[in-house]
Parts: structure tokens; sequence; C-alpha cells
């Protein structure tokens, strides 16, 4: 054979190779609205970057006449390339082939992905598109499975793994997504579930549709599976890509840092009198996160689960910050079971790869009730400060009005190691509101007075006067500064500064006991 015909079956094996599962298959992928893996890859990367690996890698089953079924590549297409010219690994998982399903060399192509991401501190993402485990494989890919599970859990938090869900996403398939940092999902082409709706139904007696049971809004709204939701896969694509642009590459590095024409030193009249005077008027905490950030731009994590805590990125003179805050337009911005979950992971993801946290603080207390006690509000109120006092990272907090109670503690207060603690002339740092301290403190005066709810409006502005208000707690400082809100943009661009070379530790232990 010449070097020629050499060359003509090389290309050959390559066209046969990116065909996947053959023409039909993609023709079925395209009307139902979803791209194929390889078309998935090329809007990801920079055009002209992929570099793939084992895409003649074949899988090695014998049983079921699988034998004689033999796909190149065995239904994942994984390489690397460069995302904003940044190196970033992937991997799309390709439903033509046997339906995307996870053979024991599918796993190992995974694996070695995630093996040289994490060597050369790279992120990785995952596009998922598949039916589960191959079944004709049995163990074998249940260990792939675990294997690839391993990794995830052994990359935590040393290089940043991010996640799609662009179709089926069933059984313990599930887990390594879960276990990545973000994961998004294509509304009304994806799912994802442990039992699908036919098992519901015998167990159960449940009658359930896929989209009830695991679709993207049900994971975005209702359980909190995923971080974002997408209309169809370009979107989900692009939106991974705009999320890569907020992190750094890898656990030892910096964010990268993206040049702009907003001042240091803009100025935001309106944040003067954002806040309303009554102090039981609800208001939107975006607004002031969109005033203070960079070009007004601000990039929401879980933006429809847990509404009454605010996460997301931002930029600050150009470095990456993530955003905790209060939501008052929201159950009052009260902490119940899920805003302390989704905070605590939040505050973690950033910790972990060098992100300072910038937490603005409206926050009543703790949601109250039996639902919430029974629920364990104690044990998941304690992640988000256990997150908090933990974190190493630059720490800047601003209270714009009510800070009470043990959420006063929670949202990143000096007492769990916050370096920058602001307060707007509104905030209310208090062990709770002036009504409720009145009624406790001074309940026979105003039983004996002879009008009791006059007797109680006094009380109550006495107790503002003294107690409700950030003066007590600059006097003891629990409060570095009490600062004009206008100005509240440079004085955390300041902060960051200041705080650029921080180093703290925590003391040598194995891990700690978080409260899960």
């Amino acid at each position: 054979m010449s070097n020629e015909d050499k060359l003509e079956k090389l290309f050959a094996k390559r066209q046969q190779a990116k065909l996947g599962g053959g023409e039909k298959r993609i023709e079925k992928m395209h009307s139902q609205g979803k791209l194929t893996s390889r078309e998935r890859i090329e809007i990801l990367l920079d055009t002209g970057s992929f570099e793939e690996f084992d895409m003649f890698k074949e899988h090695r089953c014998h049983e079921f006449g699988m034998e004689k079924n033999k796909i190149p590549g065995d239904g994942v297409v994984t390489g690397y390339g460069t995302i904003d010219g940044r190196l970033v690994y992937v991997f799309a998982q390709d439903f033509t082939v046997f339906g995307g399903s996870l053979s024991e060399t599918f796993a190992e192509k995974i694996c070695k992905i995630m093996e040289m991401a994490a060597k050369n501190g790279a992120p990785v993402i995952g596009l998922n598109d598949s039916g589960g485990a191959r079944i004709q494989e049995g163990i074998e890919s249940l260990a792939g499975y675990a294997d690839i599970f391993l990794l995830n859990v052994l990359y935590s938090g040393v290089i940043p793994q991010l996640s799609g869900i662009f179709g089926p996403c069933a059984g313990g398939a599930v887990y390594s997504p879960a276990l990545t940092d973000f994961t998004i999902m294509v509304q009304n082409t994806s799912y994802m579930f442990l039992t699908g709706p036919k098992v519901v139904k015998s167990v159960t007696k449940e009658d359930v549709s896929t989209e009830e049971l695991g679709g993207a809004l049900v994971h975005n709204r209702k359980s909190g599976v995923a971080h974002f939701v997408a209309e169809n896969d370009q979107d989900a694509l692009l939106l991974l890509r705009k999320i890569l642009g907020y992190l750094p590459q890898n656990n030892l590095e910096t964010t990268p840092y993206v040049p702009n024409d907003d001042p240091v030193d803009r100025m935001e009249d309106e944040l003067n009198f954002i806040i309303p005077e009554d102090p039981n008027r609800p208001y939107d905490m975006k607004e002031i996160i969109l005033r203070v950030v960079d070009n007004n731009e601000f990039m929401e994590v879980h933006q429809l689960w847990a509404q009454n805590l605010i996460v997301g990125f931002a930029r600050l003179n150009g470095r990456s910050v993530g955003i905790v805050a209060n939501q008052p337009n929201f159950l009052a911005g009260g902490l119940d079971i899920n805003a302390s979950i989704k905070g605590a992971r939040f505050v973690r993801f950033c910790d972990a790869f060098n992100i300072p946290v910038i937490t603005f603080v409206d926050v009543p207390g703790f949601w109250p009730g039996t639902s919430q006690e029974h629920a364990g509000i104690i044990r998941h109120g304690a992640k988000i400060l256990y997150a908090y006092a933990e974190a190493t990272v630059p720490k800047i907090t601003v209270i714009t009005r009510k800070a009470y109670g043990g959420a006063y503690c929670v949202m990143s207060s000096k007492h769990l190691r916050g370096d920058i603690n602001y307060a707007w002339p509104s905030a209310e740092i208090a062990v709770m509101g002036p009504a409720g301290a009145v009624e406790i403190i001074f309940s026979k005066e105003i039983s004996a007075a002879e009008n009791s709810q006059e007797k109680a409006r006094e009380l109550e502005e006495d107790y503002k006067d003294k107690f409700a208000n950030p003066y007590v707690a600059a006097k003891r400082g629990y409060v570095d500064d009490i600062i004009e809100p206008r100005r509240t943009r440079f004085r955390i661009i300041k902060a960051l500064e200041m705080l650029k070379n921080k180093r703290d530790t925590l003391p040598m232990k194995k891990h700690g006991n978080i409260p899960l």
C-alpha cells in the first residue's frame, strides 16, 4: 500500500468516525432541535482550536452480538481546545451512537481527558446527552461511572468543572453533573432524574411526565440541581463560554483581567435614595448590584431557585468577584433552607478558586415556621455560616438596611473574619426589629399604658434611636465605616486593591465537618 493509499484510508476512517451513528440519526437529532456532539464542540470552542483524542477507540464487549456492532469513538468525542484563547478540555456524548450509553471504553476516554485537565491546570467541560449505562456491558459500565465520579471529587476545587445537559441524563449518570461546579440545562430537550416516569408510576402510582419529573425548569426552579436554563443548544454553549470568562484556570491562578472603561470613582447618586424610608417596604437589591459593578453587568447563578438570596458573578475594576445578596423583593430577603444551601455552595466555590466575595446585606432573620424547623433550618442554615467562616478569600460586606439576629452573624459579619465591613446610614443592626424587641422588653409598660398603641410607637422610636442603626456596631468596631451609598463602588474597589495580597490560613486538619 502506497503512502497515498494509507492517507486515503486514514481520511476515510476519520470521516466514518465523524459521522457517529450515521446520517439518519444525525437528521433525527436535527429534527428534534438538537445539535450533534461535534456541532456543539464547534460552537463551544474557538474556531479551529479543537484537537481530538481517541477518535478510533472502540468498545470491547462481546455479549449480545455487540462484537459485530462497533463504531469508532464509541459514543463520546473528547479532546481539548480554547475558549477566548484559554485552554479547556471537553467531552461531548454522542446520542447517535448507542444512544450515548456509557461503556468501559467510553468512560476511559472521559477519565483520560479529566486527568489531562488536572495535570495541565485547565477547566473541563462535559456535554451530556446519554441514555445511561450500556446494559450489554453490565458491571464494566457501572465501574466506568464510578471512575468518573472519583475524578469529579478529586479534582473538585482544583479545576473548574462545568456540565451542559443537552438530552437525557438518567440513573447513575446524573451524579457526575451533580458533582461539578455549574450545570446548564436546555429547555424542552434535556432532563435529569434517578428513576424515570415508568419506575415512579410502578412504585408510587404517581403519573408524571419526563418534563414534569426532571425537566430544565424543574431543576432550575424547584430542586436547585441546575444553575442555568437555556432556550436551545447554542444558547447553552455560549453560556458555558461566558461562565468560564469569570473563572481562573485552576485553584492556583487568579481570575482573568478584563479591561473596561468604567471609572473606578464612578458615583451613583440614586443609591443615596434607593432604600425606602418605610423599613418594611421592599426594593430590588439587583438595582444596587448593577449600579456598583463594572458596566452594569451581572451574571446571576441560580436565578430561578431560592430567589430570596442572589448569587452570581460580576467584575470590579476588571477583576471577577462573587456577589451574594439578600433580596428584599422575595420573602423579605429572609434566609430559608434553600437560600442557605445556595449561598453556602456559591461562597465555597468562590473560596476554592480565589474569587473575592462581596456581600450585600438586608436580612430580617431566618425564615420562621414549622415547615422550616422540621426540615432542618438549623442544620442547613449552619452551612452558609460555615462557608463564610471557612473562606479565606477577600470578603467585603455592605449592610444596606436590616441585619437582624443570627442572620446578621451569618452574612459575612466581622465576627466570621469579614475583612472589610461597611454599613449605609440606613442600616439597622440589632438582635431583632424594633417592634418585636419592644413587645418583649416593654410588654408590661405597654399593657399598663392608657394608649398602648401610642406607647408602643414611642418605645419603638426610642429603640430605633438607640439600637436599630449602624452607629452602635461602628462604636464596637463591628463595621469598619459608615459610608455614603453613592460611593459604594469606589469604596469596594479600593478595599479590593488593599486586599489583593491577602493571606489567611486555617488550622491544620484533614477536612472540616460541614453540617451536610
